[in-house]
């Protein structure tokens, strides 16, 4: 029986919602199990989040954030995971100065058709952040 004092990552997730919000609902769909952690935003394109919201996320409780989009080249919004990309790689280095383990944030690529793949994205975040404990906060 589960210890109901045990500590269970916390995790938020920003899903394209022409790509992974739609591999997400496959992989529900096709009852293929991963880990409760994760509470989803669907947001129009990856290109368009901003990383104030990661940030926002961490700040306020998350214990880790994982953003997913179309595969690059494949963007509904012919570029906008692109730009996505390069924000992102600026975020992970921000998040190292700030003194947060940029292992809290994750970026995958994940299509409507890979249900699967989304399963296994959840799960290998999930075992990361519970790898890294609770986040102290911002």
């Amino acid at each position: 029986m589960k210890d109901s004092k045990q500590w269970t990552p916390k995790i938020v997730a920003f899903l394209c919602n022409w790509c992974s919000y739609a591999g997400a609902d496959l992989a529900g769909s096709s009852r293929i199990p991963y880990p409760p952690n994760i509470r989803v935003i669907r947001v129009p394109c990856s290109g368009r989040m901003n990383p104030l919201y990661v940030l926002k996320s961490l700040q306020f409780g998350a214990d880790g954030v994982l953003i997913s989009g179309c595969h690059p080249g494949d963007c509904h919004y012919s570029t906008g995971n692109y730009f996505a990309r390069r924000r992102f790689m600026v975020l992970k280095n921000l998040l190292d100065h700030m003194g947060i383990d940029p292992k809290r944030f994750q970026v995958s690529w994940v299509s409507a058709a890979e249900g699967a793949k989304f399963a296994e994205v959840v799960k290998s975040v999930v075992e990361e952040i519970e790898h890294l404990g609770p986040n102290k906060g911002l």
